[in-house]
């Protein structure tokens, strides 16, 4: 995996790649920066609303912050997002985590 600094060079060319955005967030989220990763996981949903797991990572940020209705929230849109993409794998683990919160 790329760090945080080639990453953060990757989005300087374009700033609205999904798989960038997303792999800024989880680095964020390892370090334990919880408010910038869900700033990264919104800025890659708002590219790509299809993008399941940014939700799922997302609102594991949330819980870790403590914002579990936000979470929960989240979980519901990423939820009717794979549903839409038919992302059987990530609906599954996402009503998994909803089912836990």
């Amino acid at each position: 995996m790329p760090s945080l600094q080639q990453l953060e060079k990757l989005l300087a060319i374009d700033p609205e790649d999904a798989f960038v955005l997303y792999a800024i967030a989880q680095e964020h989220a390892n370090q334990k920066c919880h408010l910038l990763a869900i700033e990264f996981y919104d800025r890659c949903l708002l590219v790509d609303a299809a993008y399941c797991y940014a939700y799922y990572h997302k609102a594991r940020s949330q819980e870790a912050i403590g914002d579990l209705p936000a979470a929960r929230a989240t979980l519901e849109a990423g939820r009717a997002a794979a549903k839409h993409a038919g992302d059987g794998k990530a609906l599954s683990e996402i009503s998994g985590f909803l089912s836990a919160l």
